[in-house]
């Protein structure tokens, strides 16, 4: 029935930090930005490897969300990398704080975790 995920949706407190988040700290490529006049938001269409997979939107006083601890509804998002070292050794060099890296006991696989600048927990996870 369904082919995959089309696309995750993130809705920022402040849209020029995440935006600099996302497209310079992280490295994703924009696909387009619009503002919507009607909803007094912003609207950027991000890729991952080239491939369109988030859209970023900015709204009025957004509520905040919980997310931690194990708050109900989505946990994280994964970005796959090839290694796990070296992408939280990038991201500790800008600044960004991420967790001691683990080791998953299912696969055998290394992975860390990170936050956005709304606190969004998000994971790197070894291909």
């Amino acid at each position: 029935m369904f082919n995959r995920i089309h696309h995750i949706a993130i809705v920022c407190s402040n849209y020029q930090l995440s935006k600099k988040f996302y497209v310079d700290t992280l490295g994703l490529t924009v696909v387009a930005e619009v503002f919507r006049e009607d909803r007094k938001s912003w609207k950027l269409d991000l890729a991952v490897n080239d491939v369109y997979q988030i859209e970023l939107f900015s709204f009025e006083n957004p509520p905040e969300r919980p997310s931690r601890p194990e708050a109900r509804g989505l946990r994280h998002l994964a970005f796959e990398v090839n290694d796990v070292d070296a992408v939280a050794n990038s991201l500790n060099e800008k600044g960004i704080v991420t967790e001691p890296i683990r080791i998953d006991e299912f696969t055998g696989k290394q992975f860390t975790f990170f936050a956005d600048p709304d606190g969004l927990p998000l994971e790197i996870y070894q291909s």
